[in-house]
């Protein structure tokens, strides 16, 4: 009699370590990927005045090998880098990603904003127009976002910005507030880059930290490329899910623009 229960509960045993194990192996698995944030100047090499350059802004990408960047001071068809460029469009081509650009300004008979490149399908993509307060003076700034679909099947929001620039941080203020009370409303994981012109230590990337959460916490500089000795340039994610950070690096590449791209990579917790 004894024996036969030894065997029952082996059996028992065995059969409730098999459904656990299969239970663990169809389960849902986290999401890694690469995110970048660089702005290109234009594509322009600050040590050579009008020149535009988008094979060397290529191959800093590409050298990277992201899954997803975002792009800040990006022209389209304009006078002065090319009345039949499209930069977004031909940094997609060498790149080999797909690309939304999102206009912030018309300027020099073409158009001036961000844009993203992604290896995901791009969908539902639009572009904000944030606050510039008439008492300042300010370039008008937008924010960019598309729904990204991973190989896994799982989807997020991707955003991307370039806030204002100048000396009053009023603008920056009004603008970030703007962006948080947009990925509030997000009910998928949100991934934001951006050009801030703001330093870490700043009452705006103070305000950015309410609702997201920075790749660094001790951010290298990122300006100027040949000398960098302030960062403004910044990776984020929402605070609603999951997310850890594998890691973050500035990338060395003062030659292609005015500023270093940054890097990071991002694990996406399984729901």
């Amino acid at each position: 009699m004894k024996k036969q229960l030894s065997i029952i509960l082996l059996l028992c045993t065995s059969i409730l370590f098999s459904c656990l194990a299969q239970k663990k192996s169809t389960g849902k698995k986290a999401d890694v990927l690469k995110v970048m944030s660089y702005n290109v100047h234009h594509c322009n090499p600050p040590a050579k005045p009008g020149v535009i350059d988008i094979d060397a802004i290529a191959a800093v990408i590409n050298e990277v090998k992201p899954d997803i960047v975002g792009l800040q001071e990006i022209d389209v068809k304009t006078g002065r880098s090319g009345k039949d460029i499209n930069q977004a469009q031909e940094l997609a081509k060498k790149t080999g990603m797909n690309f939304f650009f999102g206009k912030a300004i018309d300027h020099d008979g073409g158009e001036y904003g961000v844009a993203l490149l992604s290896k995901y399908p791009v969908s539902e993509t639009q572009v904000y127009h944030l606050t510039s307060l008439p008492e300042i003076k300010g370039e008008p700034r937008v924010l960019i976002t598309a729904k990204l679909t991973l190989p896994s099947g799982r989807v997020i929001r991707f955003g991307n910005t370039h806030l204002d620039a100048e000396r009053d941080p009023a603008n920056r203020m009004a603008q970030i507030k703007e962006i948080n009370a947009i990925a509030e409303k997000e009910v998928l994981p949100f991934v934001i880059t951006g050009d801030f012109n703001a330093y870490p230590e700043s009452d705006i990337v103070k305000e950015m930290d309410v609702v997201f959460t920075r790749t660094c916490q001790t951010c290298k500089p990122t300006i100027p490329a040949d000398k960098p000795s302030r960062s403004i340039d910044f990776i984020g994610y929402g605070k609603k899910h999951s997310v850890m950070v594998r890691g973050h690096e500035v990338i060395a590449a003062p030659e292609a623009s005015d500023h270093l791209p940054v890097a990071a990579v991002l694990e996406l917790k399984a729901d």
